[in-house]
C-alpha cells in the first residue's frame, strides 16, 4: 500500500453511476490539494477534477463537467469522485494524486502533484 489509497473503480454501462475514493492515510489530509487524473488505452494521462484543501475549489475537465462532482471529507480524511451518466469515452485507468497545498486553489497540472495512487480501472460498456 503506497501513501496514495484508491478505490471504487469496476465495470458499469453507460448511464451508470460510479464513486472513486481516495485516502492517504500517512499524511495530513487538511494539507494536501487532491485531485483525479485518468489514462485512457492509447492515450496520455489527462486531468478529470480537483479540490483544495478546503473543499472550497473545485476543478472540472470540460469532458465530466456536469457528470463527475469531486467532494472532499476532512474530518473522515476521505476525497470522493462520484460519476454520473458515465459514458464508453470514461473507460480509463483512474489515478488519485495529492498534493501539498501551498494556495488556496486546486491544482489542475500533473506536476504539481506530489504523490500518486497506483490506480483504479473504470470500464463503461455501451
Amino acid at each position: 500500500q503506497g501513501p496514495v489509497v484508491e478505490s471504487g473503480g469496476g465495470s458499469v454501462q453507460a448511464g451508470d453511476s460510479l464513486t472513486l475514493s481516495c485516502k492517504i492515510p500517512a499524511f495530513n489530509f487538511i494539507n494536501y490539494n487532491m485531485g483525479w487524473f485518468r489514462r485512457a488505452p492509447g492515450k496520455e494521462r489527462e486531468f478529470v477534477a480537483a479540490i483544495d484543501r478546503s473543499g472550497a475549489d473545485t476543478g472540472y475537465a470540460q469532458s465530466v463537467k456536469g457528470r463527475f462532482t469531486i467532494s472532499r471529507d476532512n474530518s473522515k480524511r476521505t476525497m470522493d469522485l462520484q460519476m454520473s451518466n458515465v459514458k464508453p469515452e470514461d473507460t480509463a485507468v483512474y489515478y488519485c494524486a495529492a498534493g501539498r497545498a501551498y494556495s488556496g486553489t486546486y491544482y489542475s497540472g500533473s506536476s504539481e502533484y506530489d504523490y500518486w495512487g497506483q490506480g483504479t480501472q473504470v470500464t463503461v460498456s455501451s
